[in-house]
């Protein structure tokens, strides 16, 4: 087992895929934060495994959002990807403990 973060900085508009499970490893998400790097409102979605964990979240400027209010369960080649509805306005931090499937 191991805990990893997962970061990309300036997430658009383009949908980015902060991280996607090995082969044979599973991965609980302990924390997912958005970080709003302009000076104007945005909206971001995040999903995980083609399903959205958050859809259209406001985040003020200069705010940031926790989007997680449990854990999640992502397994081998599931993928978290967000995107803003603005140009390099989002940072992104995906906290994970990662291990072997059994």
């Amino acid at each position: 087992m191991a805990f990893n973060n997962y970061t990309s900085s300036a997430v658009g508009t383009s949908p980015v895929t902060v991280h996607t499970v090995s082969a044979g490893q599973e991965a609980v998400v302990i924390g997912l934060n958005l970080a709003n790097v302009t000076a104007s409102q945005i909206s971001v979605d995040v999903q995980i495994a083609g399903v959205y964990v958050i859809k259209a979240a406001p985040i003020p400027a200069g705010s940031a959002l926790s989007v997680l209010d449990g854990k999640i369960i992502m397994e081998a080649a599931d993928t978290c990807v967000v995107t803003s509805n603005t140009a390099s306005s989002c940072d992104v931090i995906l906290s994970v403990l990662e291990q072997t499937e059994s």
